[in-house]
């Protein structure tokens, strides 16, 4: 089985080319997702691995649309690997993440104010009771609650 799941930031916004023939053609996007290891090592700054992903068709397709530097997303996909040879000669062997799913880690809002993490809704003084829950506003049924 061949499945990679990342969660990190676009290191800058997607490239895009269309490859095909006119009329036929076909997005390809590429980008690269800078990804946080879990674990700090020797008390040093957090490091972040940078995993290159290439998109197509419909992904790549939402990848120009929707997805710029610094955005948070989860990326599903599968692990490629290739190699060419460049203009020197010289053989050079690449792996990518071949994206098959892409979805937004965070709301637009933290995304744009740039904050990069959740933070809990501000609840007027007035609307928790003493013991921190909040009351349920008139109106509402209590069948479509999901605990009722």
């Amino acid at each position: 089985m061949n499945k990679a799941i990342l969660m990190g930031r676009l290191t800058r916004d997607p490239e895009i080319r269309y490859s095909g023939q006119e009329g036929n053609q076909l997005a390809v996007a590429r980008y690269t997702v800078a990804v946080d290891r879990r674990f700090k090592r020797d008390g040093s700054e957090q490091t972040a691995d940078f995993i290159s992903c290439v998109a197509f068709g419909r992904q790549a397709e939402f990848a120009e649309k929707y997805l710029h530097q610094g955005i948070k997303i989860a990326v599903e996909g599968r692990i490629q690997t290739g190699s060419y040879t460049n203009k020197e000669g010289q053989k050079v062997y690449t792996t990518d993440v071949v994206v098959e799913n892409t979805e937004f880690a965070e709301s637009k809002n933290a995304s744009t104010n740039n904050e990069g993490g959740y933070s809990a809704p501000k609840l007027e003084p007035s609307a928790a009771v003493g013991d921190g829950f909040m009351n349920i506003p008139d109106g509402v049924e209590d069948e479509g609650l999901p605990f009722a």
